[in-house]
């Protein structure tokens, strides 16, 4: 039985991109996929085989300067939930006479859970990232909203993001709402959740990583005088590091035997790092799965993407990690003993060459990582994913 499956998302590539096999098996499962996103990811979402349906977002833009996010916790928030409000009435309105039978969406898609009790049907979020623990509350939630919580900004936030729920119908508050789903399927292995003997997981199944062919991305080819190769990738939100690719480059630049692809985004020009030496390869963008399948060290900042791309092609690396769950990631891959926590103040060419050196040189990194990723292979990825949510259509 074909069913319509509608997918909700925002304009990141940490919150698309994840996804995306899953989309495509369902598709190729005879599924009518429609994905509600903003244009800017209209065309990788059709590639898919998934109708876009298109809304207006006010956040920020995938290639956004990181700074328009803001630096407090709730400069953050709020833009989501303003997003969330203008976003509703849009998708309303899209889905008007076409409403799905089941809503899939990504943890920041407000309207998604919303849209789905307005519907009757069920909401299954796939989350990209580490979700809550029994006790989450308690140990992270509380102490980190207590301040701002206190403040007027912080109760006005709280006061409307209420009124919205309250307004729509939703018998929730605003944390549970955004923290609690009914049902989740998370999109990272286990052995990148943060306490995950105390997950719930008759809410919660971890399902991997869903890689599918990143063959359209491109290729890359592993320089014929490099003894040992090393990728260095803030992600694709928080690269205008100038400083940080600098220490890099002199920690990394004319060092025997290896090779250095260093990926500084869109914010950052290859002009501004100085000279660079022979075996440093300076790349606004690169394929970076191809290349972790051929590297032999990995300066991550521990986004769930490659943190779990790391772990799949047992790659150590060293994290250093710059917003979110990022600060998580790294304790845990540190915790894992795959990776070393480097905090970016402490990230100088010394301390980056050593931590390094000391990871790809360990026979207990090396056995680590491969059980790890053994492990990881026996959680099911896209097929399990499309498997499970199949299984919520009954």
């Amino acid at each position: 039985m074909t069913s319509h499956i509608a997918m909700f998302s925002i304009a990141a590539h940490g919150h698309v991109n994840p996804s995306l096999e899953v989309i495509r098996e369902l598709v190729a499962r005879g599924h009518r996929v429609t994905y509600a996103i903003p244009p800017a990811f209209a065309e990788k979402v059709a590639e898919t085989g998934a109708e876009p349906k298109l809304w207006r977002s006010t956040l920020p833009g995938p290639d956004a300067d990181p700074e328009a996010w803001g630096s407090t916790l709730l400069d953050n928030v709020e833009p989501f939930l303003d997003d969330a409000i203008q976003a509703l009435p849009q998708l309303i309105e899209a889905y008007e006479g076409d409403e799905p039978d089941l809503v899939l969406h990504d943890t920041a898609s407000y309207p998604a859970r919303v849209l789905a009790h307005r519907w009757g049907v069920k909401a299954v979020t796939l989350s990209p990232h580490m979700v809550a623990w029994d006790g989450y509350e308690e140990e992270v939630a509380e102490p980190m909203w207590a301040e701002p919580k206190k403040t007027e900004r912080g109760k006005a936030y709280y006061a409307r993001f209420q009124a919205w729920l309250d307004e729509n119908g939703i018998d929730l508050d605003p944390d549970s709402f955004g923290g609690r789903p009914d049902r989740s399927l998370v999109l990272i292995p286990k052995a990148l959740q943060w306490n995950a003997d105390r997950v719930d997981e008759n809410r919660y199944t971890f399902v991997g990583a869903c890689q599918g062919d990143r063959a359209a991305q491109g290729d890359w080819h592993r320089p014929a005088d490099a003894e040992k190769v090393l990728l260095v990738s803030l992600g694709s939100a928080f690269t205008k590091q100038p400083d940080f690719y600098r220490e890099c480059v002199k920690a990394f630049g004319d060092l025997p035997g290896w090779h250095m692809v260093l990926q500084v985004g869109r914010h950052v020009d290859a002009a501004e790092l100085g000279e660079i030496p022979a075996n440093v390869e300076v790349r606004d963008w690169v394929p970076q799965l191809a290349i972790l399948k051929q590297a032999d060290a990995f300066i991550t900042h521990a986004g769930a993407g490659g943190s779990q791309e790391g772990l799949a092609t047992a790659t150590p690396m060293v994290a250093v990690p710059q917003a979110a769950d990022q600060f998580g990631n790294a304790d845990v891959l540190q915790t894992l003993g795959v990776a070393r926590h480097v905090p970016m103040d402490e990230a100088t060419a010394e301390t980056l060459r050593e931590a390094v050196l000391s990871l790809v040189d360990d026979p207990e990194v090396a056995r680590r990582l491969k059980e790890i990723q053994e492990g990881m292979a026996g959680e099911g990825g896209t097929r399990r994913a499309a498997d499970l949510i199949e299984a919520e259509l009954q």
